[in-house]
């Protein structure tokens, strides 16, 4: 198999060479057909996150076809489609697992984080969280609703059921959760960086109300808004756009400090929320739903030895959409 590796943080990937794995007991081994590049990837490469696994794999929105089936792995068949995400493993016995939150599992592996992910040919996966995806669709288009989609997705049901939903960084999420609030018929307020007239014209493209820079008031105050751009500035830029119990949920797994604000802004039963990661049934609940919806990613396709590239590109914001690679 091939992979792009990180060694080092801070430092590019490399093309390496590895042995093909075989999958241990209740794991799947699935050849790669597609990864979605997601922000994440930058914190892991970047070093923003505690303790990654070195040498790592990147890569947790992960298309592909089953191989390999590891012994007593039910419920999945050898060349079915399937999708990974980045909660790749939980313990199923601490607290937070028998009580259903296993999102916030206190032993959790993370694909392309703590345990090796996409950005390969090949990969191995536990098999419980491995998401049959079908035969409709393309690996291409899928691949970004395996991270982008159902964080994209948790955010908002915690977001609450109000009709005006704010969107504050209008990145490979954001373009598919306003997908998801237009067809529940709400109406969607897309915040960008100041003056990004392409991003604001992307999104009036998919029926947003409005669409502006983060440094303006909408139009509206908002029910709710979620924060997807790391920078913690914009929680109190949300606040004020909200109108009284009203929710902000930071759906991002790193932001830069929040900055103070007044009491003021939080008062009147406004909440501040984030979102950590995934369940199994957030999987079911939004793949499930996704083809009744019609969602169209706006993909950027890039070989896999042109990881280095698609992660400088998704850093600079030179595409709108996602990139995703394509061994």
């Amino acid at each position: 198999m091939q992979a792009m590796v990180l060694n080092q943080l801070g430092c590019p990937l490399v093309w390496t060479e590895l042995p093909d794995r075989s999958p241990a007991p209740g794991e799947i081994r699935i050849q790669v057909s597609a990864c979605a590049v997601c922000r994440t990837d930058l914190h892991v490469v970047d070093g923003d996150l505690p303790d990654p696994v070195l040498p790592i794999i990147p890569g947790h929105e992960i298309v592909g076809r089953i191989d390999a089936l590891g012994d007593g792995v039910e419920g999945l068949r050898l060349g079915e489609r399937v999708g990974i995400p980045w909660l790749g493993h939980s313990c199923g016995v601490c607290p937070y697992c028998t009580g259903g939150r296993e999102n916030l599992c206190d032993h959790p592996l993370f694909t392309g984080y703590t345990r090796d992910g996409g950005f390969a040919t090949s990969a191995i996966a536990d098999a419980r969280y491995a998401f049959p995806l079908g035969e409709a669709g393309s690996d291409v288009s899928l691949a970004p609703l395996l991270c982008a989609g159902l964080i994209g997705w948790r955010s908002l049901v915690m977001a609450g059921e109000g009709q005006r939903i704010g969107l504050y960084g209008f990145g490979a999420a954001a373009h598919i959760v306003a997908q998801v609030a237009r067809w529940q018929g709400r109406s969607v307020f897309a915040f960008t960086r100041p003056g990004d007239t392409t991003t604001q014209n992307f999104a009036r493209t998919l029926g947003v109300a409005w669409a502006g820079g983060s440094d303006e008031p909408p139009p509206e105050l908002l029910d709710a808004a979620i924060i997807y751009a790391t920078a913690g500035d914009l929680v109190p830029t949300a606040l004020k756009a909200l109108r009284k119990g009203g929710r902000v949920v930071c759906a991002g797994i790193h932001m830069s400090e929040i900055a103070s604000f007044p009491y003021d802004l939080l008062w009147e039963e406004r909440q501040i929320m984030s979102v950590a990661n995934l369940t199994r049934q957030d999987g079911l609940d939004f793949l499930g739903l996704a083809p009744k919806i019609g969602i169209v990613t706006h993909t950027n396709p890039y070989r896999l030895d042109q990881a280095n590239e698609a992660l400088s590109d998704l850093r600079a914001g030179r595409f709108e959409g996602a990139a995703v690679l394509v061994p």
